[in-house]
């Protein structure tokens, strides 16, 4: 899937935390919990070195609990990396960040040596609200639309420690495909750089293979559709996404199915595991080098 939204702020964004960096104790990156892996950003881990990094895994109420776990886990695998799964309507657990910062930072978290945490997340991951919870009181501007927050904020926690908040960050160019759709179905990309339709029938083969229970309990449908397009037609006749002739409006249907999956309606379901993530991204090696090759062979010629 190509992505062709990568606003200008978001360029020079990179540029400010690289000159930030030699400040900077340990990183805080704000995960989807749906989609660990399609929601980090692969620059933060060259930038980030040896550095210590908590990665939250939010939105916890739209994933699979145990999905969640074995994301947890195969993330600690990394040296210097300690996780937390949370939600926005869990009680404050701000307590337990502090206490993992002293942890990971155990030489500074003073009034004399504060910590300085940089806190990174890719745009509608809920990092905003979290700042907002992590200082008590409302620092970060909040929204449902992907990149409200447009400038680095310096902000005093009150607990010896001081974050550095970022843009939400995404990057140019996405390798996988795989998690260029899962961003877009998560709402990471705004809606305007998306076709709905095109990643409905991405979502649509993704349920109907693995949560097609889901579908049949929240549409009443009698039996599962056989394919993508027919889900997609149950789902506009059930909703009333019809034009004119009675002919189902697919690109409202498509933006009933998606918006109902962001929502939870369709139940706490997570896109991706470590197991299946790990066989796209062979997958996807595999087709660069043959790009590669190819591209290769036509300058010899």
């Amino acid at each position: 899937m190509s992505i062709n939204w990568y606003p200008g702020h978001m360029h020079k964004a990179q540029k400010e935390i690289k000159k930030r960096l030699p400040d900077v104790d340990m990183f805080i990156e704000v995960l989807d919990a749906r989609i660990p892996y399609s929601s980090q950003n692969p620059m933060l881990a060259s930038l980030r070195g040896n550095k210590p990094c908590i990665k939250i895994l939010n939105k916890t109420d739209l994933a699979d609990p145990g999905k969640t776990k074995q994301w947890q886990g195969y993330l600690e695998q990394k040296k210097n990396t300690k996780t937390l799964a949370l939600n926005l309507n869990q009680a404050n657990k701000s307590e337990q960040i502090f206490l993992l910062c002293q942890k990971l930072v155990t030489n500074k978290g003073t009034k004399i040596s504060p910590i300085t945490c940089l806190i990174t997340g890719i745009p509608n991951v809920g990092k905003s609200t979290l700042i907002n919870t992590l200082a008590s009181r409302t620092i970060a501007k909040t929204g449902n639309e992907p990149a409200v927050t447009q400038t680095q904020q310096r902000i005093d926690l009150g607990n010896n420690i001081i974050l550095f908040d970022t843009p939400g960050l995404l990057w140019p160019k996405v390798e996988n495909a795989d998690s260029g759709y899962r961003l877009a179905i998560t709402g990471a990309i705004k809606d305007t750089a998306i076709e709905y339709e095109d990643i409905a029938y991405y979502a649509a083969e993704f349920f109907l293979k693995n949560h097609h229970e889901a579908l049949l309990n929240r549409y009443d449908l009698e039996e599962t559709p056989r394919d993508e397009t027919t889900l997609l037609e149950q789902i506009g006749k059930k909703r009333g996404a019809l034009i004119t002739g009675g002919r189902v409006d697919f690109n409202k249907a498509s933006a009933i199915f998606i918006h109902d999956y962001r929502s939870g309606f369709l139940g706490r379901i997570s896109l991706e595991t470590p197991q299946v993530v790990e066989a796209e991204i062979i997958k996807t090696e595999q087709i660069s080098a043959e790009k590669a090759a190819v591209k290769a062979e036509r300058k010899k010629r």
